[in-house]
């Protein structure tokens, strides 16, 4: 399914469920520390978000068996939660989603257990955070997919870092994963158009080493082909007329 323009209910929803998934991640923030573990985070979003009213939008998708994903050092993504225990200095990236009447978000942030580590993950996890900021200032009525993909490539590419090229931004509302396929590379002017009214996720990917990625014998884990570190950040968007709206913001 292609992301839709939303009607204003659909999209007052998405805001509410944007809110609930900007608090969630926050207080996962707020929270992890040395000593935790993915499976303690899993309990904290499953207990804050009940407490707000919505529904885990990735718990059972396409059988995906927790509510969160959560993914360490060199796993890129769909990392599933476990008892493995954070150390200082571990890159763990976040990425939830919430389903609120029927309308679904998507975010996930990068944090660096401790507070600090190698300078090599500090600047890779603010680049990559910077590139989602470069790509959310040209999002408006008419971008292009190759506009967001190009501002996201701006950034990373000077840095060095492997930008992930095996998994994308999407559309996202009704789904989880809708049309288009938004990459983290591009060239400006190029691509599908995009419409105000649409939400999409983008998401870039960025890694120490290469851009290749494999999947583990669980079928969900993806990591970098060559052991290297990565950092991942996600907001769900509204496109607008003159810009673009970020519904996942962290409180």
């Amino acid at each position: 399914m292609f992301t839709k323009v939303k009607t204003p209910r659909e999209i007052e929803a998405m805001r509410e469920s944007g809110r609930m998934l900007g608090h969630v991640l926050q207080v996962i923030k707020e929270n992890v520390e040395p000593g935790s573990t993915g499976r303690d985070m899993s309990q904290i979003a499953r207990r804050e978000l009940k407490a707000l009213g919505g529904k885990p939008a990735f718990f059972g998708y396409d059988g995906f068996p927790d509510v969160i994903c959560i993914s360490i050092n060199d796993e890129v993504v769909h990392g599933i939660p476990n008892d493995e225990v954070f150390e200082a200095g571990d890159l763990v990236g976040f990425d939830f989603g919430v389903d609120y009447k029927g309308m679904i978000t998507d975010a996930a942030f990068t944090a660096i257990i401790g507070g600090t580590g190698s300078k090599e993950d500090m600047a890779m996890v603010e680049a990559t955070k910077r590139s989602l900021d470069a790509a959310i200032r040209v999002i408006k009525h008419g971008v292009k997919v190759g506009d967001i993909g190009a501002a996201v490539q701006k950034v990373l590419e000077p840095g060095g870092y492997g930008i992930v090229e095996d998994l994308v931004g999407h559309g996202v509302g009704h789904y989880v994963h809708e049309g288009p396929d938004i990459a983290n590379k591009g060239k400006a002017g190029t691509g599908t158009e995009l419409l105000a009214g649409m939400t999409i996720a983008v998401e870039p990917m960025a890694t120490l080493g290469t851009h290749k990625v494999v999947v583990d014998p669980d079928g969900w884990t993806i990591r970098t082909k060559d052991g290297s570190r990565s950092a991942h950040f996600e907001h769900t968007i509204l496109i607008t007329r003159n810009g673009a709206e970020v519904l996942t913001l962290l409180n």
